[in-house]
């Protein structure tokens, strides 16, 4: 039963995905240049950052933090079974269940860290985001997806002290983002 088990798993290396999304982004960009008949290098320097960010989303979302000899563990998907989807739809009740306060201290950090740049690039990209609330809101959003495509991966939880953490992320972007354009 095991073989059979193993047979319906698929392991999708860190470096296969990031092709992946590589490959599906220059396809998106070059098709929009097609339709444009036109590159605007500035936008597209900015386009790269948000690309980098995402790239980035992806690498610590999916992709497990601790490796296995030095090497990332790769991203596993069961075909054959329907994990029971893991949720927490309760505020702040695991955001501090960990076996130490150092891993409870990467979890905080890191989920904050991870958006900061989505909050000051948003506002660049689109200058039509140009209030708090739409930037959190858009940033809301893309931390909710994330905690929807996780439902969909054994061993991942979506939770909603990640959605609360990468969203207070995105507005700390957002107030750098303020602060650089009004000294500028």
């Amino acid at each position: 039963q095991q073989d059979s088990e193993r047979q319906n798993m698929i392991g999708i290396s860190w470096w296969t995905g990031e092709l992946v999304f590589t490959a599906l982004w220059l396809l998106c960009r070059g098709i929009i240049w097609i339709r444009q008949k036109k590159i605007v290098w500035k936008r597209e320097a900015v386009l790269l950052v948000m690309f980098v960010n995402l790239a980035v989303l992806i690498r610590f979302v999916f992709y497990p933090f601790f490796t296995v000899n030095g090497h990332v563990r790769p991203l596993i998907i069961n075909l054959s079974s329907i994990q029971p989807l893991r949720i927490n739809l309760i505020p702040f009740v695991n955001i501090l269940d960990y076996d130490n306060k150092r891993e409870a201290a990467i979890n905080i950090i890191g989920n904050i860290c991870m958006f900061i740049p989505t909050g000051i690039i948003l506002p660049i990209l689109y200058p039509r985001l140009d209030r708090f609330w739409k930037v959190l809101l858009v940033g809301a959003v893309l931390s909710l997806v994330i905690e929807m495509i996780q439902l969909f991966f054994p061993g991942s939880v979506s939770d909603i002290d990640d959605l609360i953490l990468n969203t207070a992320g995105v507005a700390i972007g957002y107030g750098i983002y303020k602060l650089v354009r009004r000294n500028v």
